[in-house]
């Protein structure tokens, strides 16, 4: 995440919760910016300077003027006027990170070898959430490169119980083993 971003997120967050809108503009974003994901030509159309910015800014008034919130559109404006629309994503991932910390939530991602049942889903989801103390958001992949077992990534820490982190921690136990005798 850029410093752009996290400081017009930051500031978007914050906003956004002054107002009550903290859910709307959190969809209305994520829209937004898979918008944009899919059409990038129109990200470097808006931060091309060697358009006039009125222009510019009447192109984000076109495309999205009462389709989102105002605070969104001027937000969108301001970026666009200050040259930083390509930080879009960065300020999407900072105004999201802000949500979860004010509503404990945590992401947390389960790359499996397979994909499991629902039960096991549930049951991996409680686990997490009795670590941590806080709502958990769960996406679960699938990487059948893995073989089996399991790695889970949250709040900035990865737990690896697949069968290649296994083999390897066993043979460096088997290998430090014998060394020592």
């Amino acid at each position: 995440m850029t410093e752009i971003g996290r400081a017009y997120g930051g500031a978007l967050y914050a906003l956004a919760q002054e107002e009550h809108l903290e859910e709307p503009l959190l969809r209305q974003l994520d829209g937004v910016v898979a918008l944009l994901g899919e059409n990038p030509g129109y990200v470097r159309l808006i931060d091309n300077r060697g358009l006039p910015r009125s222009e510019r800014v009447a192109l984000l008034d076109e495309a999205f003027g009462g389709r989102v919130e105002p605070y969104l559109l001027n937000f969108m404006k301001i970026l666009c006027e200050r040259g930083a629309f390509s930080h879009m994503t960065h300020c999407r991932d900072a105004f999201v990170q802000a949500y979860h910390e004010a509503h404990g939530i945590v992401p947390a991602t389960a790359v499996c070898a397979s994909m499991p049942d629902e039960q096991q889903i549930a049951r991996l989801k409680e686990a997490l959430e009795c670590k941590t103390g806080k709502h958990v958001e769960l996406t679960v992949q699938v990487d059948a490169s893995l073989r089996g077992g399991m790695r889970v990534e949250m709040a900035g820490r990865r737990y690896d119980n697949t069968i290649a982190s296994r083999l390897t921690r066993l043979r460096r136990a088997m290998t430090d083993r014998t060394t020592v005798e």
